[in-house]
């Protein structure tokens, strides 16, 4: 008998009238808030303007959701469109369901977009959102826990997960809270990549890189305490091996950008450079305009005190004579 454990809820949706409220769109939702918020003040805090990276994530985002629901389709299309299921549930992507490294890579594309449309170099955005995404995800796995899904292995330990659910082939029990795990690890990913870049002063896209690496690192564990069905490769599941892909393409990143391009960048955002010197030329301009405008009245004001004393001394002469 367990003493203790972690309970999932009942049901992952409530109604308001008519109108579903699904616990699982909220963690996302309230995700993309929270990189977007940290992600404003960490490019205005590089010499950006506010406002840069929502505008950006107006592409971003939707990129990125398209992005993960079809690596999920694709990687688990026997969901969809082997014998007995409805294609049309893989579009109900609320319901669960998103691959985050299908979400990385057309999200970096729609971000991409957006930062040519801006003139922004795309890797000192990146650097300015990583963090932000870390805790982003780390919010969006609770949406697991509302659909009592992704758990791990079966355990008896104090903060086990009790799943209630037989639906879909769910045994209830308690199981490891994996999802748990990871939104814990992506805490400390994220709360890592902000010391880093604070240490090291981290640019030309070198955050982002430390965010999917150790983001990887994480992963492959977890990934590998899992229970849900998965396709494997030498024994091992699909996403442990796109985790290991991904973090030594992201270490070899690391590698030769530091070689190659050393530092930060100077200037993240062109525009909001030069708005800034023309507000202080400016402002310099009109002080400088005052200045020498209240010198001319001076010498004019000097000039005329000095005629007056003239005159007086002139008059003064001219009766001491008389």
């Amino acid at each position: 008998m367990e003493l203790a454990f972690i309970p999932s809820p009942s049901r992952g949706v409530l109604y308001l009238g008519p109108i579903p409220l699904r616990g699982y769109a909220f963690c996302i939702i309230i995700g993309v808030f929270v990189a977007v918020w940290l992600g404003n003040k960490r490019w205005i805090a590089r010499g950006g303007r506010a406002g840069t990276v929502a505008d950006i994530a107006v592409w971003a985002v939707p990129f990125g959701l398209v992005g993960g629901r079809l690596y999920h389709v694709i990687t688990d299309y026997e969901l969809y469109f082997s014998e007995g299921r409805d294609w049309v549930d893989a579009f109900k992507i609320w319901e669960g369901g998103l691959g985050i490294w299908g979400a990385i890579a057309l999200g970096a594309l729609g971000a991409w977009i957006g930062c040519r449309r801006r003139g922004i170099p795309l890797p000192a955005y990146a650097d300015a959102v990583a963090p932000g995404i870390a805790f982003a995800q780390a919010i969006g796995r609770w949406g697991n826990w509302f659909n009592q899904e992704l758990y791990g292995k079966p355990t008896d330990l104090p903060w086990a997960l009790e799943i209630t659910s037989s639906s879909d082939g769910r045994v209830p029990g308690t199981y490891h809270p994996t999802f748990l795990y990871e939104s814990l690890w992506c805490i400390g990913v994220a709360f890592l990549v902000i010391w880093a870049d604070r240490r090291f002063r981290l640019g030309h896209g070198r955050a982002f890189a430390l965010y999917v690496a150790a983001y990887c690192t994480g992963r492959a564990w977890i990934e590998y305490m899992r229970v849900d069905d998965a396709h494997h490769i030498l024994g091992l599941r699909l996403n442990v091996w796109t985790a290991i892909l991904v973090f030594l393409l992201a270490v070899t990143y690391l590698v030769v950008s530091s070689k190659k391009r050393p530092g930060r960048e100077e200037v993240v955002e062109p525009g909001a450079l030069a708005s800034g010197d023309d507000a202080d030329g400016g402002e310099k301009s009109e002080d400088t305009g005052t200045s020498a405008d209240a010198g001319k009245d001076s010498g004019k004001d000097d000039g005329d005190e000095a005629e007056a004393e003239t005159d007086a001394k002139d008059e003064a002469g001219s009766g001491k004579k008389t």
